[in-house]
């Protein structure tokens, strides 16, 4: 009560707001763990919130961005989410119940059903896990294994899949290591230095060598784990036409295909699930953050055939949250209701446009990706030289010893270029390996090198969008991505309000000591403005339009 009157006083308590403000994170600081994240980036301290909108303790304002790390489907306290809550809440419903059915429980796994991909609801089982999404990551490697009776995995660089013990092993920070690594295709930082279309013809092509070499090293696994769209990896999309070959990989080996769409689904990308963008039906599916309508749950969905568990196989003291499963089942009506994927597609698509011109203005900003309302802008060194990965010499030289790849040999100085009569089509014209002997050698494609990574302008753009009142994530391997998750009920206005904010950010930063000399001079863009003439037309709409995009909705 203290904190919100304080708050409510406005300029008078101002000084008694930034107190209570600077207490509450001082406490914070000195009793919680050395573990916490997202509070040492973002020293706020939310006391209401609705939609877009957070108000904190010392009275400012902010925008997110972040979503609960994309939980929000619907934005802060939705009416729909708090209608369901108090309908339960004023029944007199238990909230605890294990995993004993309930009406709640019932219409709860009926909706879900209704939203899932064609060829998976008319035979599908449910699972409630623990609350967190890991643990339905563990659930789904429990079930794949007694399904198939092997063990091991197939995971992909990159990937991002929880925190405990089996997650962590199929996710790319991984030291001790019993999952089998395949390349995830990108086109800004592609493994094998060519992006597009052939780069995700090279990764498929790895990975049914893995599969099929006998002395590979890797033995017939009990399911291959992927998301569809890398988030904490760096908002990377998989191509449709790639994961559409996983999928007949898979089914062609009986492996079971799992997609993690605990950050992308229930809209996000621009469809409901985001397999969906690629026609394609995993086997099992992963489910948290969104589907709880902003509270914990987590589930798999899984083919009936696959279900080989004894009872008890996978349990939780909390698998029935009652009051998620509300929560959850009037988001995801919401979301199916409204079309709220076609509406991130379509303001996605609109954001991401925007954002490239801001990338063709400033030279930090390396690539600009996504896809619906998840979307990724990269940080580089805007001065650095253009770099090919690391790693890269050892996977050609694999890939040398390909015949069915038309390579053809060099020497030490000399090019290994493709022989067009056995290029299976995996490399365009014009792409080469430099020369320097064998274990030397580079591939060279002077428009695939990317400048490296510059995590210190990632966390100065950071810092400055939360000075204009936006809150942003960074991700990507080199926590170098700066991430918009904004909710799916973001209006056209908010939209702009969160883009100039950005882009005042990505300028005060490219001006300053670190950015020094990142900008390029004489673009023209934002309706035909020269350099110029935007030093008179500031991007900010706060400053422009007033609280435009404050308005909590």
């Amino acid at each position: 009560m203290a904190v919100t009157e304080s708050v409510r006083g406005g300029t008078s308590d101002s000084a008694g707001a930034s107190a209570v403000h600077e207490g509450i994170l001082r406490r914070q600081s000195a009793r919680e763990s050395s573990a916490r994240t997202y509070a040492r980036a973002l020293p706020i301290v939310p006391v209401r919130a609705r939609g877009l909108t957070i108000e904190g303790a010392d009275g400012r304002r902010y925008l997110d961005c972040l979503s609960g790390a994309g939980t929000l489907a619907l934005g802060h306290n939705h009416p729909v989410v708090l209608e369901a809550i108090r309908k339960v809440l004023d029944s007199g419903a238990p909230l605890h119940v294990l995993d004993l059915a309930t009406p709640v429980k019932d219409a709860f796994i009926t909706e879900l059903f209704r939203t899932l991909p064609p060829g998976l609801a008319d035979h599908a089982r449910v699972q409630f896990c623990g609350p967190a999404g890991t643990d339905a990551v563990e659930a789904a490697f429990k079930l794949v294994r007694a399904a198939t009776g092997r063990t091991g995995m197939l995971a992909f660089s990159g990937a991002y899949h929880g925190m405990t013990a089996g997650a962590l092993e199929a996710s790319g920070g991984a030291f001790d290591v019993r999952v089998a690594r395949l390349p995830y295709p990108q086109d800004y930082r592609c493994p094998f230095g060519v992006g597009g279309e052939h780069g995700a013809e090279l990764a498929a092509r790895w990975t049914e060598s893995v599969l099929d070499d006998p002395k590979s090293g890797v033995p017939r696994p009990a399911g291959m784990i992927l998301e569809p769209v890398q988030g904490e990896g760096g908002v990377i999309p998989a191509p449709d036409a790639w994961l559409r070959r996983m999928r007949q990989i898979t089914s062609d080996r009986s492996i079971p295909l799992i997609a993690d769409e605990v950050q992308t689904g229930v809209g996000r990308t621009g469809s409901f699930w985001a397999v969906e963008h690629s026609g394609v039906t995993p086997d099992v599916m992963v489910l948290s953050k969104a589907i709880g309508g902003s509270l914990p749950l987590a589930v798999i969905v899984y083919r009936d055939e696959l279900d080989a568990w004894q009872p008890g196989a996978h349990a939780g003291t909390f698998r029935g949250n009652q009051l998620a499963m509300a929560a959850g089942t009037a988001t995801l009506a919401y979301v199916r209701e409204n079309r709220l994927a076609g509406r991130a597609a379509e303001l996605g698509s609109r954001m991401l446009q925007q954002l490239q011109g801001l990338a063709a203005e400033f030279a930090c900003i390396g690539d600009v990706r996504g896809r619906g309302l998840m979307i990724g802008v990269e940080v580089v060194e805007p001065q650095g030289e253009a770099t090919v990965d690391e790693g890269r010499s050892a996977i050609l030289a694999a890939l040398e010893a390909r015949s069915d790849l038309g390579w053809t040999g060099g020497g030490a100085g000399g090019l290994v270029g493709l022989d067009p009569a056995r290029n299976a089509g995996g490399f365009p014209e014009g792409v080469a390996l430099d020369g320097g002997g064998a274990g030397a050698a580079t591939l060279r494609d002077p428009d695939r090198h990317p400048r490296p990574a510059a995590p210190e302008l990632a966390v100065a753009i950071q810092q400055e969008c939360l000075r204009r009142g936006l809150i942003v994530e960074l991700g990507g391997r080199h926590s170098s991505v700066v991430r918009l998750l904004p909710p799916l009920t973001i209006s056209d206005e908010q939209a702009a309000a969160v883009l100039d904010r950005l882009a005042d950010a990505v300028e005060a930063v490219s001006r300053g000591p670190i950015g020094h000399a990142g900008r390029h001079r004489g673009y023209t863009g934002h309706a035909g403005h020269t350099d110029r003439d935007r030093t008179h037309q500031p991007h900010s709409s706060h400053r422009q339009h007033g609280d435009r995009g404050d308005r909590p909705g």
